[in-house]
């Protein structure tokens, strides 16, 4: 896509969505960490309904392994995968008190020795709690970036390396959060509202698919 596009796009997704922030309730990077292992294939709203409880009694390392991998489970159930989320979420939190001494590693390299945090989880963590220019490719950025044409790619590495050299660093952060706010409000999955898009005159996917 052309660099004189790509920059227009970008404007008027800044225009549009100026302001919005990660949709995952936290007040320190734990809870963001926890959350963030919490929301996958699962909504933020959901995840914020099960922290709200949560994290009133178990909201730091210290507190939440004082839970059995059952106790836990039965808190995040509805978040779905919960036996899996749990032993995650147990298993990080028993490093970061013995090898980070309780605090959350702010690199992604140690965030990713984490249990049950990827890229993308390691990203949303440097962005949000630590003011770390990242992007972090999740299903709405995935096929957000691809329909536009701004990060094009088979799979996640692919996007987040082309956006990466197509947008600014220091938008990184931002954009990534207006991106995940289109998908959500106007290019979903199933049936995007490209008749009211602002950026359907640039969108390669609007283009191809028009009547």
């Amino acid at each position: 896509m052309d660099k004189q596009i790509i920059s227009k796009v970008l404007d008027i997704l800044a225009n549009t969505y100026k302001g919005v922030k990660c949709g995952l309730n936290f007040d320190s990077p734990y809870e963001l960490l926890v959350s963030t292992i919490l929301s996958a294939q699962c909504t933020d709203e959901r995840v914020n309904k099960v922290t709200e409880e949560l994290y009133k009694e178990y909201n730091t390392p210290q507190k939440m392994v004082t839970l059995s991998q059952e106790q836990l489970g039965e808190k995040i159930k509805s978040c779905g995968l919960y036996k899996n989320k749990s032993k995650n979420i147990l298993s990080a939190t028993k490093d970061i008190l013995n090898k980070f001494n309780g605090k959350i590693p702010n690199t992604r390299q140690e965030l990713m020795t984490l249990a049950g945090v990827g890229r993308k989880t390691a990203n949303v963590v440097l962005s949000n709690a630590f003011n770390v220019p990242a992007i972090a490719v999740d299903t709405h950025v995935f096929r957000v970036a691809n329909r536009i044409g701004i990060g094009k790619g088979k799979n996640v590495n692919e996007v987040e390396k082309q956006l990466m050299q197509n947008v600014p660093k220091e938008m990184w952060s931002d954009t990534h959060h207006y991106i995940i706010w289109h998908g959500r409000k106007i290019c979903k999955a199933r049936k995007p509202e490209c008749s009211k898009c602002p950026l359907n005159n640039y969108c390669e996917y609007y283009k191809d698919n028009k009547e």
